[in-house]
């Protein structure tokens, strides 16, 4: 049997533009312009960090130098740091305000291999602030900072795991928090075990024609507001993107949403878990998603999964996605589960509250070649259905077809999809269009109530005990 390909045509130019929300997911939902990288100041500064003494030779550590000309550039007014011909070896790097790091083709930034070159600062890691060691290149409480070049940045892959022995988060390859006005263009980055990219608490950041190879996750969206993800090209072993807003009541507390997140153009290859994940920390909201444009060749179980968990509490609203060509799942296309995923947190939002809100999810034109399962959504609790689901104009071959659970509002049309098992559509306490020939599911066990915890939350405090 054959299937029908449509050519994957990138043709989204790069342009200067500014930034807006995005329309409701009721109205016609389109990609804003890409918004330009930012630029080095004109205040003509330029450092060459062999003039400060890198060596560049693979086994000097030039942290120093790399890092007194960020430091130089920052507060001169700002500048460009352009390494070159060579093999930089380095611990943690700070970038500062108004900074270009640029690396150029003919460059490599290794990352040591020592811990002790890592600073320990507050990290969020699975949703939590928690001591860790920073990312070999960093950015915090910093405005206007770009990293760009055709050159590399490797990680030491003698730091194995994501966790030191003791307890410890281990670095991550770029992390930037509370920074407003963040490019990433063009550079190669290969991490080990722990993730890639990791904006937190950032605004108005975009990451073009990035190629990131990692054994663990690429980019980890984490409570930011206004980002592009465009012409990058993921090979992880793990989520490929992952997009997060904090755990339990400190995410709740904190109140960050990650929200106007455009992903278009891209290429994903996942060895482990999603090419796409939303959450499962979700405590600060996830709203305004769009995917256009994108091809998943590889994923070891979902291609999309949506996630999270009674304990969570906040919003997960307004994902579309559409223009998407998927082979290479191992367990199916699209799953959605909002009852088991993730830890529960430590301090989880009790009762009512905590169920997640779902609402407002749009899938079309999507052109699948054999994938095991469609689309697995049936792990929606029954007090807070999912309210808005649409899956529209969807080809190609998949073993089994749609299943649903706990739903309001939803549309299915022009599912032209061969079926191999089972039936095409089976669904349970569903109400909406497109539904005539669905067959009854059984639905998923109830999930047990979350009980407050012993012990009042208070923000900042791990026991949530007075001082």
């Amino acid at each position: 049997m054959t299937t029908d390909r449509r050519t994957f045509i990138a043709a989204v130019g790069f342009v200067a533009a500014g930034v807006g929300s995005r329309s409701k997911a009721a109205e016609p939902l389109n990609a804003p312009s890409l918004p330009a990288p930012f630029a080095a100041p004109t205040t003509g500064l330029r450092i060459d960090p062999r003039t400060l003494g890198a060596k560049g030779d693979g086994q000097t550590k030039d942290t120093v130098a790399l890092q007194q000309a960020l430091d130089r550039c920052a507060v001169m007014g700002g500048g460009e740091v352009a390494v070159a011909g060579g093999r930089y070896l380095t611990g943690a790097i700070r970038i500062g305000s108004n900074t270009v790091l640029r690396i150029e083709a003919d460059a490599t930034l290794l990352g040591s291999p020592d811990l002790a070159d890592y600073p320990i600062v507050q990290v969020r890691w699975e949703g939590r602030f928690v001591p860790g060691y920073v990312g070999l290149i960093w950015a915090q409480d910093a405005r206007n900072v770009g990293i760009t070049g055709k050159g590399r940045i490797v990680a030491s892959d003698a730091i194995p795991g994501r966790v030191a022995k003791s307890g410890l988060r281990h670095p991550a390859l770029l992390e930037f928090t509370d920074v407003r006005g963040l490019s990433v263009t063009d550079i190669s980055g290969e991490q080990n075990d722990m993730w890639a990219v990791h904006p937190v608490l950032c605004d108005d950041v975009i990451f073009h024609g990035v190629t990131l190879k990692g054994r663990a996750d690429g980019i980890d969206v984490d409570s930011c507001r206004r980002v592009h993800i465009h012409a990058c090209d993921f090979d992880t072993v793990d989520d490929c993107i992952s997009l997060k807003s904090g755990r339990g009541m400190e995410g709740t507390t904190i109140a960050r949403p990650t929200e106007d997140v455009t992903i278009t153009d891209s290429v994903f290859r996942d060895h482990r878990w999603a090419c796409i994940g939303i959450g499962s920390e979700t405590s600060g909201g996830i709203r305004r998603v769009l995917v256009e444009r994108c091809r998943f060749l590889l994923a070891h179980t979902f291609t999309i999964y949506l996630k999270s968990r009674p304990g969570r509490g906040s919003i997960i609203e307004d994902i579309t996605m559409r223009d998407l060509d998927v082979s290479g799942a191992g367990y199916g296309f699209l799953r959605l589960n909002f009852l088991d995923s993730g830890k529960q947190d430590q301090f989880p939002v009790p009762g009512l509250a905590g169920i997640p809100t779902v609402r407002n999810f749009t899938f079309e034109r999507i052109r699948v070649k054999d994938v095991p399962i469609l689309v697995e959504a049936v792990n929606i609790h029954p007090d807070k259905p999912l309210v808005g689901f649409t899956l529209r104009d969807v080809t190609g071959t998949a073993g089994h077809g749609i299943t649903l659970a706990n739903m309001r509002g939803v549309e299915i049309a022009g599912i032209s999809a061969n079926i191999f098992s089972g039936p095409k559509i089976a669904a349970e306490n569903v109400s909406g269009r497109g539904l005539d020939q669905a067959v009854k599911l059984v639905l998923p066990a109830r999930p047990a109530a979350v009980a407050a915890p012993a012990a009042t939350y208070r923000l900042g405090l791990e026991s949530g005990a007075p001082n």
